[in-house]
């Protein structure tokens, strides 16, 4: 598996989503040899780490464990056998979540905040990293409207609440990261002002992964559908990297990935491949 540097360097995470009612490619995945082939599709366009979803975390049919692990860790078993690329699983469940390390998951990408009290234990009790994200309604459920004083603070002090968690539970700083979760029980002001102030979520001393790609916030700025948001979605990226993220979570690799590799040469993270304009003979 490789190894990733989340701080020196810009990680892109390719979303692969084993559901038929995925937010993006309505299920164009499902099948599992087309998530694996996604899987390393990715890779070998430039992915730094695949994240495999089984449940879709907004509202929507109800789906059973047994179900969720059937989706998951088989995929999660046929990329480790088949590459190097980091596989991190996106769920709510302990359960899952320690059958995917078992299977060769190296991050866990908990989109709940911790909702379930035992999967910051499961993850210590591993070698693999944890994402920790902002978010307030249970998993699959229909969420309040979001009302915050200052949404940025609020989701700084949610996210510092639930790394001491974490930490309280064996899981050691250097593998977590944080998530302010764009859009998650959030309008588009918000997201765009978590955007805008990103700095004081990386400021937490974490690194720090968004989630942007072809999101209802980028929609609703550009009045765009969802097939037409990758140019607002790299404009985000660019700037939340900018402001110290390390990690984007994608649905476009190579694209993401030639924006991102951009952006860290711009600010001095990474070195052009070659030099040849205007070096002389």
């Amino acid at each position: 598996m490789k190894q990733l540097d989340l701080i020196n360097r810009v990680s892109v995470m390719a979303i692969v989503n084993r559901t038929p009612d995925s937010f993006y490619d309505d299920g164009a995945t499902f099948a599992l040899d087309s998530a694996v082939e996604a899987a390393l599709s990715a890779a070998r366009h430039g992915a730094d780490l695949v994240d495999i979803g089984g449940v879709p975390f907004g509202r929507g049919p109800a789906v059973s464990l047994q179900e969720e692990i059937d989706r998951v860790v088989p995929v999660v078993e046929a990329i480790h056998a088949a590459s190097d690329i980091v596989v991190s699983v996106d769920t709510f469940n302990a359960d899952v979540a320690r059958l995917s390390i078992a299977a060769g998951a190296g991050v866990i990408n908990d989109t709940s905040g911790l909702w379930d009290d035992r999967m910051a234990g499961v993850v210590a009790a591993s070698e693999a990293t944890l994402v920790l994200t902002h978010s307030l309604a249970p998993p699959r459920s229909e969420p309040p409207r979001p009302e915050y004083g200052d949404v940025v603070a609020e989701v700084v002090d949610f996210l510092r609440d639930r790394v001491a968690r974490a930490v309280a539970a064996g899981v050691p700083l250097d593998r977590l990261v944080v998530d302010p979760g764009h859009d998650l029980n959030k309008n588009t002001l918000h997201s765009i002002e978590l955007t805008r102030r990103l700095e004081e979520v990386v400021a937490i001393g974490l690194p720090t992964l968004v989630a942007l790609s072809r999101k209802d916030f980028v929609g609703e700025v550009l009045d765009a559908a969802k097939q037409d948001r990758l140019e607002g979605s790299l404009a985000a990226a660019v700037v939340c990297v900018t402001k110290g993220a390390r990690v984007v979570r994608v649905h476009d690799v190579a694209a993401s990935v030639a924006a991102m590799r951009m952006t860290e040469a711009l600010l001095g993270l990474r070195e052009p491949v070659y030099l040849r304009h205007n070096m002389g003979e």
